[in-house]
């Protein structure tokens, strides 16, 4: 089946720095455009990257300039490279990827970041 696991949230300070990592199985990771998603308490969940399997990228108006999403097939990893992180930045960050044919969303379990002021 598949699983997506992410993984590097923590707890950070405003300016600061955090890359997260998603390792996917049980689909082509190379055929599979891949997004992180975020969602804050009381939010609903938004779009922060996607990245397709040419590797085109695409940002939330929030982070761009702060925020890189890359891929790396031989390993079935998208990562997210965060930078001068703020408060609002404070998430749960969810990697999330589709199946082509079907259009199902998979999500993985969340990581959390927190950035303090």
């Amino acid at each position: 089946q598949v699983q997506l696991v992410e993984s590097g949230g923590g707890l950070v300070e405003a300016g600061g720095s955090l890359r997260l990592s998603c390792v996917a199985s049980g689909i082509i990771f190379g055929l599979n455009a891949m997004n992180w998603y975020r969602q804050a308490p009381g939010k609903q969940r938004e779009l922060v990257a996607g990245i397709t399997t040419g590797g085109s990228t695409n940002y939330a108006d929030s982070v761009k300039g702060r925020f890189t999403i890359s891929r790396d097939n031989a390993e079935n990893t998208v990562y997210l490279q965060m930078n001068s992180l703020k408060p609002e930045d404070t998430a749960v960050y969810y990697c999330n990827t589709k199946n082509t044919w079907t259009g199902y969303q998979y999500w993985g379990q969340g990581t959390q970041v927190t950035v303090s002021s």
